[in-house]
């Protein structure tokens, strides 16, 4: 009973995806595949990075604990064209007249890959290789075009009674539509895979006709045949889900909250396994919304910054440790405010310094959670794990106007500044500095509290020393600290509020700041 106990206190530590890592093992057989995948129809935003970022953050916990795993990423461009993307609004006219084609038959309207699905999978890879995933990257096409799913199409077909059955009861429906078919025939004639239904099949051989209205477009009116074997079909989602898993043998993939719930997709999956299959299902686990400013992302309405945007004002590592941290079936608000994107990046900063400071056996349960967030949001950083000078420093540099050479000269972080002065500039660009630390030295006399501080101050303090002196002084003088830091800012900046105290006199130099203001 002990045992136990002492067990539930360990697992209260662990990550979340060290809780996983640890069920895989002691479920399923090494090589362990984690897979996941996804639609390509839109842009890439933190919503859909969390398809590929969280089966990541299983794999490399999976290796911490010395074990083999493999990580299979499923581009699915073979499913049906349903909506042009706000992105794409210009190009409407264009594409509207392809709606109901698999993704990889719609024409990429800027020209620049092959189709429409690969223009958005081009995208997510860009942002997978800055995010330090490196799944096996699977196109459905292909492996539709390579019979990949031929064997599931005919056993599905096979047993279509009963995989209607276990579709409509999982599902919570007391029965499909009459056109249902566990495969998509693709229209010889038009193209359209979502248009089409089966009227007949056989073995390998099936009839259908392309006849259906499903509200964005319509189907053309031909009837034809085909065979399993040509490959010209997909598998309807609940039936196609639960194929890949077991052509990849899966041991876990997760899924938004959409798929986890009481009738989700997730309910069809593991009913078509052991009734089915005959086989256990991989491990499933769900993951929270992740929401722009209290809204559900969408890649077609085009809600919530885009990921490329918010990497021009943070590192990638940052955007990584915010979605890693918390526990996976939390939602997570990203409202990316100045203030707030500037106290993400000092708790990752912070976080690291956990991690390294080579005391893991002392932490508290969440600092030992945010220090292996900061490590698995570090796996495959460009420029290595971290930075030694805070970012807050260097944008205090920057309001001082010290160059960058003088940054470096000065902290002696030459690696600090080649990784955080991209992002810094589009800060200065973008006006995105908080009011607090958007300043300029200008000094005058100081007031009276505060030239009693200033004069105290001697020649080599550290910032902590000029820190705690402030309040020293403050408490001497029987005056409240905080009017004490104010008339402090007022004498420098010429304002009520500014960065930290130490950390601005120890950059200004004591020298300069005692002849400047007494």
């Amino acid at each position: 009973m002990a045992e136990e106990k002492n067990d539930d206190e360990a697992k209260k530590s662990l990550h979340w995806s060290e809780l996983l890592a640890q069920k895989i093992i002691s479920e399923k057989r090494e090589p362990y595949v984690i897979s996941g995948g996804m639609t390509t129809s839109g842009p890439t935003h933190l919503g859909t990075v969390c398809e590929f970022l969280f089966p990541q953050a299983i794999v490399d916990s999976l290796r911490y604990a010395g074990k083999e795993a493999k990580y299979y990423f499923v581009a699915d461009i073979f499913d049906a064209f349903d909506g042009v993307p706000s992105i794409f609004e210009q190009y409407k006219s264009v594409l509207e007249p392809h709606l109901g084609k698999p993704l990889s038959s719609v024409p990429d309207p800027t020209g620049k890959t092959a189709s429409f699905g690969d223009y958005f999978l081009a995208d997510a890879k860009a942002a997978m290789e800055k995010f330090g995933v490196k799944p096996e990257i699977v196109r459905a096409n292909d492996l539709y075009a390579e019979g990949a799913f031929d064997k599931y199409a005919k056993l599905y077909l096979k047993n279509e009674a009963k995989v209607n059955e276990i579709v409509a009861a999982s599902s919570l429906r007391d029965s499909l539509p009459d056109w249902w078919s566990p495969i998509m025939p693709l229209c010889e004639k038009c193209g359209k895979i979502s248009t089409t239904r089966v009227l007949s099949h056989d073995g390998d051989s099936y009839e259908y006709a392309c006849d259906r209205d499903v509200k964005y477009t319509k189907g053309c009116g031909f009837s034809g045949k085909a065979k399993i074997s040509d490959h010209n079909y997909k598998l309807t989602w609940r039936l196609h889900w639960p194929a890949w898993q077991d052509y990849f043998n899966t041991a876990a993939e997760g899924g938004g909250v959409d798929h986890f719930t009481r009738g989700g997709s997730r309910d069809t999956l593991e009913a078509v396994f052991k009734e089915i299959f005959k086989k256990e299902p991989s491990i499933g686990y769900k993951f929270g919304f992740i929401l722009f400013e209290g809204k559900k992302y969408s890649k077609s309405k085009g809600t919530g910054m885009g990921v490329s945007e918010l990497m021009e004002i943070m590192p990638p590592e940052v955007l990584k440790y915010m979605l890693l941290k918390p526990d996976i079936q939390e939602n997570v608000d990203i409202n990316p405010t100045p203030e707030n994107v500037l106290r993400a990046i000092e708790d990752y900063e912070k976080a690291l310094a956990l991690l390294s400071s080579g005391k893991s056996e002392s932490l508290s349960r969440a600092d030992r959670k945010r220090a292996l967030a900061a490590k698995l949001s570090s796996e495959g950083a460009v420029g290595g794990r971290g930075w030694k000078t805070p970012f807050i420093d260097l944008i205090l540099y920057r309001n001082l106007q010290w160059t960058w050479d003088q940054i470096v000269q000065a902290t002696g972080d030459a690696s600090a500044v080649i990784k955080l002065q991209p992002y810094i500039e589009a800060w200065e660009k973008k006006k995105f500095i908080p009011e607090e630390y958007a300043f300029a030295y200008a000094p005058q006399r100081a007031a009276e509290n505060a030239a009693a501080f200033f004069a105290k101050l001697e020649p080599g303090m550290a910032a902590l020393d000029i820190h705690n002196l402030a309040f020293a002084v403050a408490k001497e003088r029987g005056m409240p600290p905080a009017k004490m830091f104010e008339e402090c800012y007022l004498a420098l900046l010429g304002k009520p509020r500014g960065p930290k105290l130490g950390k601005l006199l120890e950059a200004i130099g004591i020298e300069k700041v005692k002849k400047d203001v007494l």
